[in-house]
């Protein structure tokens, strides 16, 4: 008897799997978009390096799909994309990172600023040079793609900038009508957290540029905590990993700013770099990404962080606490993060732009075979950045709103 039990229960895991390989694979996927059916690559032997070396700088590619292109890895990613959903080229500048991090969506506007790499391959800056912040228009896009399917070539328009805002390197807002970036610093010219006007002559206020008189090492991202004034920043050591910035003086933390007091604390600590920084819409919960497998001119450790972290935002003290691991990317690492509407979090990592759901299951990615630092979220869809170019895909998704009033 105990063993007819056991055969039937074995008999129904497998009919039960079968069933789910089946339903699975009877999806309806957008014309732009392949199913990768995690069941059917769980096991791969040593035969896995003809797709694939022992190497998470190398993408995730087992369809040998040709990039641009949609991976579904749980149907529950089509809610993300839509039925119609395609990724395509809008903006291109080969030979220089223009489109790099910091993007800004002002929905009044129909504009998304955005800035260049600072420092490293293709960025044109360092020690001695700046980078530079750039604005393309949303709605010149939709032209283009309406004369042209298959992409565009946008232009997109530099701003002049004060002399007191170098190496921009993360931002959000609007914030009270303004562009908020937080810059890595230059040389010898300290980090900052900076106001910019969005129109003409772009007029810039520095509100924070050192920690009781210590200058940060170089600030990376920055965010509102929802229904608040307060703003979140990260702050790595990048500008000393890419040699644009002096040996680091504190330690890699993540910041939080008020300021109508102008007081500044640490809310949390323990990384080697930490990176993208976002809230869910409820500001009960923060994730900070940590990037310490790159570090820069030193090289890759792909045994480093390659991590997204989720915490609990303390109601009282607005610090960060009960820190776990919500992912971890397989390609490269997981830069600027964003999230939707429906709680999925989005991240530029090496291959393209991961999905997470809420429970941090990879549902799916955007697929570019390259780094993709960054993205961000607009009325005609989400916008890729990948250093020498920007691509939309026009998915069903929507972002979360990122205005502070």
């Amino acid at each position: 008897m105990i063993f007819s039990a056991f055969a039937v229960l074995t008999i129904a895991i497998a009919l039960a799997s079968t069933t789910r390989a089946a339903n699975t694979t009877n999806i309806t996927l957008p014309s732009g978009a392949v199913y990768i059916n995690p069941l059917n690559y769980d096991v791969v032997g040593a035969n896995y390096t003809q797709w694939r070396t022992n190497n998470s700088l190398v993408g995730f590619n087992p369809t040998n799909a040709t990039p641009p292109v949609i991976q579904v890895f749980d149907p529950s990613f089509l809610n993300v994309t839509g039925t119609n959903a395609t990724i395509r080229v809008v903006a291109s500048n080969p030979g220089f990172a223009f489109a790099h991090e910091a993007p800004i969506y002002v929905p009044d506007l129909d504009v998304v600023f955005f800035c260049s790499r600072a420092g490293g391959n293709l960025s044109y800056s360092g020690w001695y040079n700046n980078s530079v912040v750039s604005v393309i228009n949303v709605t010149q896009v939709d032209s283009a793609l309406a004369s042209n399917a298959g992409g565009a070539n946008v232009q997109t328009q530099t701003l002049n900038l004060s002399d007191t805002v170098q190496m921009v390197n993360g931002g959000t807002g609007p914030y009270k009508g303004n562009l908020l970036f937080v810059t890595s610093g230059r040389a010898l010219l300290p980090p900052s957290v900076v106001l910019v006007n969005p129109s003409p002559p772009y007029n810039s206020t520095v509100l924070l540029d050192n920690f009781y008189g210590r200058q940060f090492n170089s600030l990376n991202d920055i965010k509102i905590l929802p229904g608040t004034d307060i703003m979140y920043f990260t702050d790595p050591t990048y500008g000393w990993l890419l040699k644009f910035r002096p040996q680091p003086m504190l330690p890699s933390q993540v910041y939080r700013f008020d300021p109508s007091t102008g007081q500044v604390q640490v809310v949390a600590d323990q990384f080697v770099n930490p990176n993208g920084i976002a809230f869910t819409p409820d500001g009960k919960t923060a994730f900070v990404t940590d990037t310490g497998a790159a570090g820069g001119y030193y090289g890759y450790n792909q045994t480093l962080p390659a991590t997204v972290y989720q915490y609990d935002v303390d109601p009282v003290t607005q610090s960060f606490r009960n820190r776990r691991v919500f992912a971890y990317s397989d390609s490269g690492i997981p830069d600027g993060m964003q999230l939707d509407t429906a709680g999925n979090v989005y991240s530029g990592c090496g291959d393209g732009v991961h999905v997470w759901n809420p429970q941090g299951t990879l549902i799916g990615k955007f697929f570019i075979n390259s780094t993709t630092p960054e993205l961000m979220f607009t009325n005609s869809g989400l916008l890729i950045f990948d250093e020498e170019r920007i691509l939309l895909a026009n998915i069903k998704a929507q972002g979360i709103n990122l205005t502070a009033y």
